[in-house]
C-alpha cells in the first residue's frame, strides 16, 4: 500500500474511469468479443411484411452451403418452455404476451426474426442467410398512430389522474390548446445488439448486453425454466443502451435457441438496419394540451391528453403525463393516457422515458401561454413555483430548481432577452433566439445487495450484480466505497455486470447511484465497522491502550488517538488475526423515510439558436443547464452524463426521426445515414453546473438521479427558441427547414 497516497474524501471529485485504460486500449470486452471456445456464427433473417404468415420457407440451397450448420426457423427450432403457456410468456414488467422467437408461421411486424443461418464463420452464415427464400401471406397491417386515432379505434388500455375540477381551463380568461407530436426515436448505441449462448447440459451461459444482469438471469430462467444456479449472464461492459438493453431482444434468444439446436456456442450479432423496429425504440406520441390562467399568470388548470403506440402483443406504457402531474402548482388537473396496437415491435424504456416526450408538450406550451400573456416565460414559471408536490401533496426531499432558473438565468444573460420574436439578430445577420424550459424527473431508490471483501494487502474488492451502460458506475461506487471504507480509491475495486454477483437492480430510471450506491456505502460501513473492532482485540498492544472511541480508520490504517497511540494498516491488522480476508454482504432496503416524501430532479435549460434567414437551417449555438440532483458523487462523470442529454435533446429537437412506410409498415430511414443523429459540428459551447445541495432522504451519500434529468424538457426549450427566434411555432418534432418556410 502507498503510505502517500491523497487523504479522502473522494465523493464529488473528478475521478477519471477506472475502467478508462481498458476501454481505449481495447481490453475491455462487449458482449460480440468474449472468447468462448468452439463458437460458431448466426446471422438472422427478417420479415418483409408487417403481419400475416409464413407461407413457404425454402432453406434447401442454405443448408447445402459451406460450413452450414443449421438453418433455424419455426419448422425445427427446440422447444422454449416458457413459450408454452401465457402465465410464463409474460414479461412482468410489461403487460400482454411476449414475441416468441421461431415460435410459429406467423409475422407480427416488419423485421421479425423469421430465420437463422448458423454456420462456421461469419461470411459462411452472412452467405447461407442471403440464400433463404421466404414467401408470405400478407394481411392488412396498421402501423400509422394518426390514422388509428382519426379512426377512433379502441385503445388497449387508457390511465386517467384528476385533482379539483376537470378541464377548469375552460374557465380561465386566458388559455392556449395546442396539439403536440413526437417520432419514433430509435436508441443506435455504437454496439449492436447481440449475445453468445453456451449451453453445458441444462446449465446456460449468455454473454450479451443488458442493463441489468439479475433481471436477464430472472427472465432466462422463466424462458427456460430454469433455477438460478443453471443460468449466468455475463455482461462487463455495454456499448450503449439508453434503456435499449431493459430486456432479452429477439438476438440474444435466437442465439440461445441455435446453441440448444447445434450443440456448441453460438454468437448473433444485430446489424445496424436490425436495430429498427426489433429491439425497442421510444414510441411515437400525440398530445392535447390545454392551459388556462389569469391575467397575472396564475394557472387555473390544465388538461392533458396523450396517446402513444404499442405493439399488438403487448402493451407498454411511459410516464408521458408525469412531468404535467407535478411540475406547477394548478389546484385544478386532469390527464388521460391511451395506448393504441399497431402492427409493430414492442418499444421500451427510452432515455427520460415518456417524461422527455411529454415535457416537450408541456414546456412548449407553457412558452406559448407565456406568449398570450405578454409574460416573461421564466416569469410565469416561477409564478407557479410548486413548493410541494402537487401530485400527491407531499413535500419534496429536496427542491433547488428556484436556484438552477437562477443561476442559469445569470450564466446564460437571459435578462438581455427582447421578447418579441424575430426581435433578435447575429452580426451576419441570422435570426437569433432564446427559449429555456423545466426539467423534472423522478428521483428514487429500489433495494440492492453488495458484497465486500478486504484482502491482507490492503486492497477491497466490492461486487454487485448492477451493469455500466457509460455514465462511470464502477467509478463512481469506487468513490463511494472509498468514503466509507477508509480505503484509498486506488485500491478498490468495483466488480459489475455478472449475474453471479449479490442482487442489483436494472440500471434505468436513473436509480442505480441511489440503490447501489446505498448498498455499497452500507456494506463498506459494515466492513470498517468489523475491522475497527478487530483492531480493537489486536493481540497485546498493537495499537497501545485503546478504547474504541479512541479508534479511527481512515486511507488504508487504522490510527489511534489515544496519547502513544499507534496505527496498523488494514491489512496488518487482518495479518495479525491470522485472517485470509474479511467479508461482508449487506443489503440496503429502500428508504423508508421517503414514503413521506416526493423525490425528483430538477434541471433548467436555456439554449439559444441561430435560424439561417433564408433556407431557414436552424443551429444551437450555445446552452446553459443547470440541475438539482442531490450531492454530485463525480464531477467529471456528472458533467459528461448532461453533455449526453444535450447532445441527444438536438438530435431529438432538429433531427431524430424513424419514419415508417405505412404502405409496408416498414422503417425507410434504418441506418445512420438516413437517421440523422448529431455529431461534433452540430454540438455548440455547453455549459453545464450542478447546485450540488445533498438531498438529506433519498440515500446515505444525498444522491439523486442525474442520468436522464438533463434530456427532460430540453427539445422544448429549443422549439421555444426557434419560435422566439422565426415567429413561426412548430409542434411536430423534429423542427426542420421545411416546417419553417
Amino acid at each position: 500500500m502507498d503510505d502517500n497516497l491523497p487523504l479522502l474524501p473522494s465523493t464529488g471529485e473528478p475521478l477519471s474511469r477506472v475502467d478508462g485504460r481498458l476501454k481505449v486500449t481495447g481490453q475491455a470486452r462487449y458482449a460480440a468479443e468474449h472468447v468462448v471456445p468452439g463458437c460458431v456464427h448466426g446471422v438472422l433473417v427478417c420479415s418483409a411484411i408487417a403481419r400475416g404468415r409464413i407461407r413457404h420457407l425454402d432453406v434447401g440451397a442454405a443448408e447445402k452451403a459451406p460450413g452450414v450448420l443449421a438453418i433455424i426457423s419455426h419448422r425445427n427450432a427446440p422447444k422454449v418452455p416458457g413459450y408454452q403457456s401465457a402465465e410464463t410468456n409474460h414479461n412482468p414488467r410489461v403487460e400482454g404476451q411476449e414475441f416468441r422467437v421461431f415460435f410459429d408461421d406467423q409475422v407480427h411486424f416488419s423485421n421479425q426474426p423469421v430465420a437463422l443461418a448458423v454456420a462456421e464463420t461469419l461470411e459462411q452464415a452472412q452467405h447461407a442467410a442471403s440464400l433463404i427464400r421466404v414467401e408470405y401471406e400478407a394481411v392488412a397491417h396498421q402501423t400509422s398512430l394518426a390514422k388509428n386515432l382519426a379512426d377512433n379505434l379502441a385503445p388497449r388500455k387508457e390511465a386517467e389522474y384528476r385533482r379539483g375540477q376537470p378541464d377548469a381551463h375552460k374557465t380561465a380568461p386566458v388559455r392556449v390548446e395546442q396539439e403536440y407530436r413526437t417520432p419514433m426515436h430509435v436508441h443506435n448505441p455504437m454496439e449492436m445488439h447481440a449475445a453468445i449462448a453456451l449451453w453445458e447440459g441444462e446449465k446456460l451461459t449468455v454473454y450479451n448486453k443488458t442493463q441489468g444482469p439479475k433481471l436477464a438471469q430472472q427472465d432466462l430462467m422463466r424462458m427456460w425454466q430454469l433455477p438460478a444456479d443453471d443460468v449466468r449472464v455475463h455482461s462487463p461492459c455495454v456499448g450503449g443502451a439508453f434503456g435499449g438493453s431493459s430486456r432479452i431482444w429477439p438476438p440474444e434468444m435466437a442465439a440461445i435457441i441455435a446453441a440448444k439446436k447445434v450443440g456448441r456456442p453460438v454468437k448473433v450479432m444485430g446489424r445496424r438496419d436490425q436495430e429498427f423496429n426489433m429491439v425497442g425504440y421510444r414510441p411515437q406520441s400525440v398530445q392535447k394540451i390545454s392551459l388556462g390562467a389569469t391575467p397575472d399568470g396564475t394557472l387555473v388548470g390544465i388538461t392533458h391528453q396523450a396517446y402513444g403506440m404499442t405493439s399488438q402483443h403487448e402493451q407498454f406504457e411511459e410516464r408521458i403525463v408525469h412531468p404535467t402531474k407535478s411540475a406547477y402548482a394548478v389546484p385544478n388537473l386532469n390527464t388521460r393516457y391511451r395506448l393504441v396496437p399497431l402492427d409493430v415491435s414492442t418499444p421500451c424504456w427510452t432515455r427520460g422515458p415518456g417524461e422527455t416526450s411529454g415535457s416537450f408538450a408541456l414546456e412548449c406550451a407553457m412558452d406559448e401561454l407565456a406568449e398570450a400573456l405578454n409574460m416573461d416565460p421564466l416569469a410565469l414559471r416561477l409564478k407557479n413555483y410548486a413548493d410541494r408536490d402537487p401530485e400527491n401533496d407531499k413535500p419534496w426531499s429536496s427542491k433547488h430548481l428556484r436556484e438552477c432558473y437562477a443561476r442559469g438565468a445569470a450564466l446564460f444573460g437571459w435578462s438581455q432577452r427582447t421578447p418579441a420574436p424575430r426581435s433578435m439578430r447575429t452580426p451576419d445577420g441570422h435570426l437569433l433566439g432564446w427559449g429555456m424550459s423545466t426539467g423534472i424527473y423522478k428521483a428514487e431508490r429500489s433495494a440492492a445487495t453488495a458484497r465486500a471483501r478486504l484482502l491482507p494487502d490492503g486492497t477491497l474488492l466490492v461486487q454487485s450484480a448492477t451493469a455500466d451502460t457509460g455514465p462511470g458506475t464502477a467509478t463512481i461506487m469506487t468513490q463511494i466505497a472509498a468514503d466509507a471504507s477508509g480505503v484509498p480509491p486506488a485500491n478498490i475495486r468495483f466488480e459489475l455486470g455478472d449475474s453471479a454477483l449479490p442482487e442489483a437492480p436494472l440500471q434505468a430510471g436513473s436509480h442505480t447511484a441511489t440503490s447501489v450506491g446505498s448498498a455499497v456505502h452500507e456494506v463498506c460501513a459494515a466492513l470498517k465497522q468489523q475491522l475497527l473492532d478487530l483492531a480493537l482485540r489486536l493481540p497485546g498492544k498493537a495499537l497501545g491502550k485503546v478504547e474504541k472511541p479512541d479508534l479511527t480508520a481512515e486511507n488504508g490504517f487504522v490510527h489511534s488517538s489515544h496519547k502513544g497511540g499507534r496505527r496498523l494498516s488494514y491489512g496488518e491488522v487482518l495479518k495479525q488475526h491470522q485472517l485470509p480476508a474479511l467479508e461482508v454482504t449487506q443489503k440496503a432496503e429502500e428508504s423508508p423515510e421517503m414514503k413521506k416524501y416526493s423525490g425528483k430532479s430538477f434541471c433548467a435549460s436555456f439554449v439559444e439558436v441561430e435560424v439561417h434567414p433564408l433556407t431557414r437551417a436552424v443551429r444551437v449555438s450555445r446552452v446553459v443547464s443547470v440541475v438539482d440532483a442531490g450531492r454530485v458523487l463525480n464531477a467529471k462523470t456528472a458533467r459528461s452524463q448532461v453533455l449526453g442529454s444535450v447532445v441527444w435533446g438536438i438530435g431529438m429537437a432538429l433531427m431524430e426521426d424513424a419514419r415508417l412506410d405505412h404502405r409496408y409498415g416498414r422503417i425507410v430511414n434504418h441506418d445512420l445515414a438516413e437517421y440523422h443523429v448529431p455529431v461534433n459540428a452540430d454540438i455548440p459551447p455547453i455549459e453545464v453546473e450542478f447546485i450540488n445541495q445533498p438531498d438529506p432522504v433519498l440515500d446515505p451519500m444525498g444522491a439523486k438521479g442525474l442520468g436522464e434529468i438533463g434530456l427532460v424538457g430540453f427539445a422544448a426549450a429549443v422549439a421555444n427558441a426557434v419560435y422566439h427566434a422565426t415567429g413561426r411555432r412548430v409542434r411536430e418534432l423534429p423542427i426542420t427547414p421545411d416546417k419553417l418556410v
